[in-house]
């Protein structure tokens, strides 16, 4: 049996990246050239202060984009000792804590629901947010002890690592 590895994807990356310099130019651009009102460069301008949420935003997204898109590292591991994640945080979790295993859908996309051992969960210190809205890593409502491994900006898709799971553990796979 083969590990899968899964990484960022780099085209994925480099395009959100693009995507994200060239929104911050349209919107300097636009808040430059059609200030018909006259536009102050003050926080009590709303339309300024629009502006530069806006710029800050697609800062970090042009920052993120670019560095995954260089991160050679694999994200998600899935071989004969578990599934190892990444994503900042870099933990392994052992067959032998790992529950289930399943797919679910986050909107349109699908992800890989991971239920494991409450202690080895609370040992693994995932640091996972409700909130983190960019993080491969979610926790999965209704279950404390289980991450969601979600595939945006992956090369691979969750229904891959589904089938990886299945491979070497078919009786963790629950449906």
């Amino acid at each position: 049996m083969k590990p899968l590895e899964v990484r960022y994807s780099r085209p994925h990356n480099i395009s959100i990246a693009v995507l994200a310099v060239g929104m911050i130019a349209i919107s300097i651009a636009h808040f430059v050239t059609s200030s018909e009102q006259g536009a102050s460069l003050s926080t009590s301008d709303p339309r300024f202060v629009l502006y530069a949420v806006l710029v800050v935003t697609m800062g970090f997204y042009a920052w993120t984009g670019f560095t995954r898109a260089r991160n050679p590292e694999p994200q998600v591991v899935i071989d004969h000792n578990g599934i190892a994640l990444g994503f900042g945080r870099n933990r392994r979790l052992a067959w032998k804590d790992i529950l289930w295993v399943r797919q679910r859908h986050l909107g349109f996309r699908l992800q890989l629901q991971i239920g494991v051992d409450p202690e080895s969960f609370m040992q693994s210190d995932l640091r996972l947010s409700m909130w983190n809205l960019d993080d491969g890593l979610r926790p999965v409502r209704g279950a404390p002890a289980a991450v969601a491994v979600r595939d945006n900006g992956l090369d691979a898709r969750a229904s891959a690592m589904f089938d990886a799971v299945r491979t070497f553990r078919p009786n963790l796979v629950k449906s």
